[in-house]
């Protein structure tokens, strides 16, 4: 049986759903604890690269913008780097064990 994309990595359980799969983050980051082990889970490598390729295209697309002075594609570049890989992660990604070293 494949598992699904909303699967714990560290349980093995579908807690998640895209909502809060969107929400959980990449790698780096503190991402979202699962409600039965209570794992903190990000999505994994792929929405990591994903997401700092699309960021660096758009924002190479906001600054080549800027400077021949088309101010229309400015916000919705911006919009779309903050949106984009949200809906990117809901949908496509698996899920991985947060990699955050926390100190203290």
């Amino acid at each position: 049986m494949k598992e699904s994309i909303y699967t714990c990595p560290n349980c093995g359980e579908k807690t998640f759903n895209p909502w809060t799969k969107a929400l959980a983050g990449q790698l780096n980051s503190k991402g979202r604890p699962c409600s039965n082990c209570g794992a903190r889970i990000t999505n994994g490598k792929g929405a990591t690269v994903f997401n700092a390729i699309f960021c660096v295209a758009m924002f190479v697309l906001v600054i080549v913008s800027f400077l021949n002075e088309l101010d229309l594609l400015i916000i919705p570049a911006i919009l779309a780097m903050l949106i984009v890989p949200r809906l990117v992660n809901a949908f496509c990604f698996r899920l991985d064990v947060s990699q955050r070293k926390s100190g203290f």
